[in-house]
């Protein structure tokens, strides 16, 4: 979580950070710690008290934030590649197309979106009676494991939380591949490959956490739950709400020298040399004349 917050910190003050991709970057990494906070310390607790009970109201709001930031942290993924789409194949219109309102709604629509989709799931689970034998077979309150412990019949709030994990787990998937789609068409198109390998490892970070974050959830929650049991599903759980979000920021920093060299400078140590804006070069390694991987005044 402590470099979840460095990120927060330097994507938002270093003043050399200042893109779409970092800004974007940015809010992952609030959404990570959101998703550690929810679980985590809960977690801990029942790993150091015997009383393993967690109230009513706590569930309800636990599960309201995973649900929340989980869909706003697919929908922000999607944006994030439809960013690198645009920075590789349409470098000189970036700054124009990527602008800093673009930017600003695209994540406040990914948090809206996610909060009204919070609502309503947590509605789906709890809008029953809960009569039975209130054990949860996880480490957080999880919704299909919740809804088993309803009295009525639990298979029409299953079915509802499995087509809204259709949606927003495939929608913003179409527009991930669309975009990683185009860009692989630019790049091969292209008669040089001496920009390849600097497209290749600008989109490798983004698409390792895509791929960790998507196949945990889809796993979690876009299968039978007659053929997952509790054992088969807490792994997968545990890696999209803890391991995937601590993750996060190694990822995207273990190959970026603009974020190792940020953290160098926040932590206070020799900061790399800051290169020329008049080099011209895009995130997807694109040369132009306008620089436009920055954002222009406003």
């Amino acid at each position: 979580m402590a470099t979840n917050g460095l990120i927060i910190f330097i994507t938002w003050t270093d003043p050399r950070l200042n893109s779409p991709m970092y800004f974007f970057l940015g809010h992952l990494s609030f959404l990570d710690v959101c998703f550690i906070t929810t679980t985590i310390p809960q977690m801990l607790i029942h790993l150091v008290v015997k009383n393993h009970t967690i109230t009513f109201a706590s569930c309800l709001t636990q599960m309201y934030l995973v649900f929340g930031v989980g869909v706003a942290e697919c929908i922000l993924l999607a944006f994030m590649a439809y960013d690198r789409f645009v920075a590789i194949c349409h470098p000189l219109s970036y700054a124009q197309i990527m602008s800093q309102q673009v930017c600003v709604r695209l994540v406040s629509t990914a948090w809206f979106i996610g909060l009204i989709n919070g609502i309503l799931l947590d509605y789906m689970t709890f809008h029953g009676p809960f009569c039975r034998d209130n054990h949860i077979e996880n480490f957080f309150c999880e919704a299909p494991i919740v809804i088993t412990l309803s009295c009525g019949d639990p298979q029409f709030s299953l079915r509802v939380i499995f087509a809204d994990a259709i949606v927003v787990l495939l929608s913003p998937m179409v527009l991930i591949v669309i975009s990683y789609a185009r860009i692989l068409a630019s790049i091969l198109g292209r008669a040089s490959s001496s920009g390849w390998g600097k497209t290749f490892s600008t989109c490798a970070s983004h698409l390792t956490v895509v791929i960790f974050f998507y196949t945990s959830a889809m796993f979690s929650y876009m299968n039978p739950r007659s053929t997952h049991g509790p054992d088969k599903d807490k792994p997968f759980s545990l890696f999209y709400t803890i391991i995937t979000p601590m993750c996060n920021p190694i990822i995207y920093s273990f190959r970026n020298k603009e974020m190792k060299g940020a953290m160098v400078r926040a932590l206070g140590g020799p900061a790399f040399p800051r290169q020329s804006l008049s080099s011209g070069k895009t995130p997807g390694g694109a040369a132009s004349s306008s620089s436009p991987d920055r954002w222009v005044s406003l």
